[in-house]
């Protein structure tokens, strides 16, 4: 009925194949060519990480950072500014490109499992772990500040093998106080601490702290990116 719909074989320059594949309402396989600036298959052209790193900083200044108000920090301490992560966490474009940038920077290392304190680690620790795979699978855990009184009644809920080498992540640091809590629940199950990484580091003395206590200290931000 349709022009070399049989077996009959079709010759180099034969574009009656393509005539029949219409007809009967298939689309011929044709390899798609995107638009300019588009990539294979018409996805987004690849974005480096210091682009990436630009788009971050961009959103973390208009949702995260607030300003000429007066906030108490976890620490204690007063400020007249402040870092709401959860708003940059939680953003749908953000969340890829915190995901992307913290995992270049652990991607590289003999680490075996990612955690970190309640709640500032927690949305980090899960995109991590959902970025690794299957590059590099790693585990993922958070620490409790205190244990619930029900269920397991455990400190460190998720995933933290004996022995295992660990980076801790914060979203933002002060003095370190609240990483180091993490650090020692870690440690107590015998981990070895890699590093602490911040998504923001404020400038307030954490660095210090973790030098003092053997610590190699990380952060992606810190304060003078926003001044």
């Amino acid at each position: 009925m349709f022009p070399n719909c049989g077996n009959t074989p079709l010759s180099g320059d034969d574009t009656s194949g393509f005539n029949c594949a219409a007809a009967i309402g298939i689309a011929p396989d044709v390899p798609r060519v995107g638009k300019r600036g588009e990539g294979a298959m018409g996805q987004p052209p690849a974005i480096d990480l210091a682009d990436k790193k630009r788009q971050l900083l961009a959103i973390i200044r208009r949702r995260s950072l607030l300003q000429n108000r007066d906030f108490t920090l976890s620490s204690g301490r007063s400020s007249n500014f402040f870092f709401d992560m959860k708003r940059t966490m939680f953003d749908p474009q953000a969340a890829p490109l915190i995901a992307d940038l913290l995992f270049d920077r652990i991607k590289g290392e003999a680490v075996d499992c990612i955690g970190g304190l309640e709640t500032g680690a927690i949305p980090i620790v899960a995109l991590l772990c959902a970025r690794s795979w299957p590059e590099k699978p790693l585990k993922g855990f958070f620490v409790r500040k205190e244990t619930k009184g029900h269920g397991t009644d455990q400190r460190i809920d998720g995933l933290l093998d004996e022995g295992a080498r660990v980076v801790v992540f914060e979203d933002v640091t002060t003095t370190g106080a609240s990483a180091m809590q993490a650090i020692a629940a870690a440690q107590a199950q015998g981990a070895t601490i890699v590093k602490v990484i911040s998504v923001v580091d404020r400038l307030e003395g954490a660095a210090e702290n973790f030098r003092k206590s053997g610590i190699a200290f990380d952060p992606l931000f810190t304060w003078r990116d926003f001044d």
